[in-house]
């Protein structure tokens, strides 16, 4: 019965039965070509993705005010999208054979990235049995995949799409470790399995985080590292590490003979200097932004963002220099010292400084309104006399996230081409009175406000009394 039941949930939220392994193969969801020193020793992608688009059919919103993620704005604009991409934005469109939305008094955005989440490894029910975020167990965990603690039915997925318009994700390990291992993106789909989930081709990320969590986690049982120039000691020697192992792999790869002997951590490790995977570095002080900046040039790897960077104000020139973003909350701070000396303009002065930067939530309750932590930081930069507009304070949710991400060919803003990730705010998404209204993913509306039947129920919450009542 439970089966029959998440399978007529599953049609009755889009029309087709979930993602999952079981689904039909397409172009985009084989390995990804491993980069330059990553090649034929093993398989890069053993865990590939299986999403595929939900049916859609061609639909053109009219008479909105249109934040294209990219900085630009239309007003009494219209898009048009169908076969799961945009066709065109601009202010008069038509197209007979589309489903036609007045959206008068309403705006469209793409839909929302967020790059720090923990959504499926923190779900809720938050107990200890559904903990599956940190392997604090090692301060060096970096043969760990977020992935394979997700756990698609987590409440939280719906909610962050329905309440927060978020429809592209990124899954990391806790920050107890120097290095936490693999962090996945997702997109933000009803499906049975992770893999049904994992945005096709994206590169992996990497979570490490430097000062007060890790010492405290393991500094506090006796084990290293358990001061700050600890947590530096055991990164470097760590990577001292990898560096011989990606030689010996190197060597394999150019020269044939006999293969290295395979070690799953340093798998990992060697991604990163290779460019293949992300590093994305919990991080709060403007010092230690600075120490592992510097750490990344020694050893030949790049810091793609810093997460929480709570000092990154300080140092916007040295992180613009380094080509290093910083993805921030809008006043989320003073919870331990590391995060104390704050100011609720930090995004607004890295934009100013022509430094990337970017809204995240590390929150299952923030992840739903990013929106509104958008429209903090813009509020507090006019307060201080930045002349930050909407549409180019909306690239923090836009193209900022999906670039860094290294998903920005694909999605992040409404440009031709690109995956039909839309939402329809109900008002100005500026605003605490605005919801989304309609949610498309890949052209595909996954939610409608207006329609109780287009609302997201995950199998375990129908099984739950009082839950999945679409009445």
């Amino acid at each position: 019965m439970r089966s029959a039941i998440t399978i007529l949930a599953a049609v009755g939220l889009a029309g087709c039965a979930a993602n999952d392994a079981g689904g039909p193969k397409t172009a985009s969801s084989g390995a990804k070509a491993p980069a330059p020193g990553m090649g034929k020793g093993f398989d890069h992608n053993p865990y590939p993705s299986t999403y595929r688009a939900y049916p859609g059919q061609p639909t053109l919103i009219t008479n909105v005010t249109i934040l294209d993620g990219e900085g630009g704005r239309i007003d009494n604009g219209a898009v048009l999208f169908r076969d799961g991409k945009i066709v065109e934005i601009g202010q008069q469109i038509a197209a007979a054979d589309a489903q036609v939305i007045d959206g008068q008094g309403k705006w469209v955005t793409p839909g929302i990235i967020d790059v720090h989440s923990h959504l499926g490894d923190y779900p809720s029910p938050g107990v200890q049995a559904n903990s599956d975020g940190n392997e604090a167990t090692s301060p060096i965990t970096a043969e760990v995949w977020a992935e394979h603690s997700v756990w698609p039915q987590d409440p939280g997925f719906s909610r962050a799409l329905a309440n927060g318009g978020v429809t592209t994700l990124q899954i990391l390990p806790g920050s107890a470790n120097l290095m936490g291992g693999r962090a996945v993106t997702l997109k933000n789909v009803y499906a049975r399995t992770m893999q049904g989930m994992k945005f096709p081709d994206a590169p992996y990320g990497f979570k490490m985080a430097c000062g007060e969590n890790p010492k405290r986690v393991y500094g506090g049982k006796g084990r290293a590292p358990s001061t700050r120039m600890g947590n530096v000691a055991v990164n470097r020697a760590t990577w001292a590490k990898a560096a011989e192992y990606r030689r010996k792999w190197d060597k394999y790869e150019t020269d044939g003979g006999e293969a290295p002997v395979r070690d799953i951590q340093l798998d990992t490790l060697r991604g990163v200097m290779s460019g293949e995977i992300l590093v994305h570095n919990h991080c709060y002080r403007a010092d230690e932004m600075a120490i592992v900046m510097d750490m990344a040039k020694e050893f030949g790897y790049k810091v793609t963002a810093f997460h929480h960077a709570v000092e990154s104000y300080k140092i916007a020139d040295l992180l613009k220099a380094n080509d290093a973003c910083s993805a921030v909350w809008a006043d989320w701070y003073g919870f331990k010292m590391e995060s104390y000396d704050a100011v609720t303009e930090n995004l607004a002065i890295l934009e100013n400084e022509g430094a990337c930067a970017m809204i995240h939530s590390d929150d299952a309750n923030g992840i739903q309104r990013l929106n509104q932590e958008v429209a903090k930081v813009w509020h507090a930069a006019r307060r201080a006399g930045m002349g930050i507009s909407k549409e180019r304070a909306w690239r923090w949710l836009g193209i900022g996230p999906a670039a860094a991400l290294g998903v920005a060919d694909k999605t992040g803003s409404l440009k031709p081409g690109k995956m039909a990730d839309v939402v329809l705010w109900n008002g100005d998404p500026f605003s605490v009175y605005t919801r989304p209204e309609r949610v498309w993913i890949d052209g595909a509306l996954m939610y409608d406000a207006n329609n109780p039947k287009m609302r997201p129920v995950s199998d375990f919450e129908l099984g739950q009394p009082g839950e999945g009542d679409t009445k």
